[in-house]
């Protein structure tokens, strides 16, 4: 299904037309799914958040009472990569939550064996707070880290998604991972 389609039927569901809604979905799973896959195969983002899962928490992040407000395909997947974030950082999350006990026992220090290194959720928290720092500092470049790690999107997707061009999006993606490497790097 092309771009033309996809718009159309963010039209149609912006004026009520839950037909359209659930189509649309058929239209955009492959790609978000294709999105979320190549996400989970770069970062270890736990069992309990599969490929799939992602794709469904994140559409239903995006669904406003049955209706998709987005005005073309572009703003839908900038949309689509933001709650991926919100669903990854959630997982990430809990998994912390759980890590931390979750009301279990503690375990005694001696029964530990080796320690392990961080696990990837911490990382995933950090860069979050990392990315909401570079917000304030720099919103377009933060979108830029969102569209391309988050959502894994190359460069001319990005440009698509953000109305940029692909200059500025490699300009944008450097800055953001230099001040990102900065901010996440122990003194």
């Amino acid at each position: 299904m092309g771009s033309a389609d996809v718009t159309e039927l963010l039209a149609a569901s912006r004026e009520g037309d839950a037909d359209a809604t659930d189509r649309l979905l058929g239209a955009v799973y492959g790609e978000l799914r294709r999105i979320a896959h190549a996400y989970h195969a770069r970062h270890a983002i736990g069992e309990t958040l599969s490929a799939t899962s992602l794709v469904h928490e994140a559409y239903l992040k995006l669904v406003d009472d049955g209706r998709l407000p987005f005005d073309g395909r572009a703003h839908f997947f900038g949309a689509a990569a933001r709650a991926m974030r919100q669903v990854i950082v959630d997982a990430a999350r809990a998994r912390r939550r759980d890590k931390r006990g979750g009301g279990a026992r503690p375990t005694p220090l001696d029964d530990l064996g080796t320690l392990v290194a961080p696990a990837p959720s911490e990382e995933i928290l950090a860069l979050d707070e990392a990315l909401q720092s570079l917000e304030t500092v720099d919103p377009r470049a933060s979108r830029v880290v969102e569209c391309r790690y988050f959502a894994g999107l190359s460069v001319e997707e990005t440009a698509e998604v953000l109305g940029l061009s692909a200059s500025t999006v490699k300009r944008d993606w450097a800055a953001a991972r230099a001040w990102l490497h900065a901010s996440l790097t122990p003194p």
